[in-house]
């Protein structure tokens, strides 16, 4: 078998991996005097290296996530405020994922719930796990347009399954009662089942004013307060900039 032949083999099993190393992993096992044995094992490792990292790839890319903020990246020294322990401590334990404990953060716009919420969906879909980020009205307009051909259980079941999900900026926008009921029917299917990382610039005294149902309201705070943990970042500041009269940036 000549090489053109081994690498068109190579291209229909999909071994991308031996495709592109090819030539270096036989030189190296040339050079390490490689058994049978251990030549098998280093390509097949390799291999399976290169699919685990194209699948993280691919898991970030279906996530939809509009901005890659990784927790690393996160300016706590600029959020004086933000008990950066107990959220290093909550990241690293990752219990949030594996006991399918939910997280929300409250706070006003622009001290960076969003950017929090993005780097601990991040963590989980780098560890394996399915998710997605959507923001509250996008997320309700699919929901709702689901209605008009009857497609409601398929749109809730596509949210509803995957491990991790950010719901980003509740409150933003007032709700219909059909939205309303579909909204509560989600978090309920993933209610100790899945985890949900929520953003919302309102306290949870205030989520009635864009609910409009105070039965819905209430079950569906009972139900985040009992399995989540509530970062409550109401004397944040706001980490955006903005041009003054002069043109110089400073904090909002």
């Amino acid at each position: 078998m000549d090489d053109e032949e081994l690498r068109k083999i190579l291209k229909y099993l999909r071994l991308g991996g031996l495709l592109a190393d090819w030539d270096e992993l036989l030189a190296k096992a040339r050079r390490g005097r490689f058994s049978h044995e251990r030549l098998l094992r280093h390509v097949l490792e390799a291999e399976y290296r290169v699919k685990l990292e194209n699948a993280r790839l691919l898991r970030r890319k279906r996530a939809r996530i509009p901005e890659m903020l990784e927790i690393e990246t996160f300016p706590f020294a600029r959020q004086p405020k933000l008990d950066r322990k107990m959220i290093l401590s909550l990241y690293d334990r990752f219990d949030y994922v594996t006991k399918q404990r939910n997280i929300v953060w409250l706070g006003p716009t622009g001290c960076g719930k969003s950017g929090l919420a993005t780097g601990f969906l991040l963590q989980a879909l780098d560890r394996g796990y399915r998710g997605c980020f959507v923001t509250f009205p996008e997320l309700l307009t699919e929901l709702y347009a689901s209605l008009a051909d009857r497609s409601e259980e398929k749109a809730l079941r596509k949210y509803a399954r995957y491990d991790c999900l950010v719901i980003d900026e509740v409150g933003y926008v007032e709700i219909e009662p059909a939205q309303v009921g579909l909204f509560f029917t989600l978090m309920q299917k993933r209610h100790k089942t899945k985890t949900t990382l929520i953003t919302s610039n309102l306290g949870f005294s205030e989520w009635g004013t864009f609910l409009k149902n105070n039965h819905l309201t209430g079950a569906l705070l009972d139900r985040l307060t009992e399995t989540s943990h509530v970062i409550n970042m109401k004397h944040c500041r706001s980490l955006r900039t903005r041009l003054d009269e002069n043109g110089q940036a400073s904090a909002e």
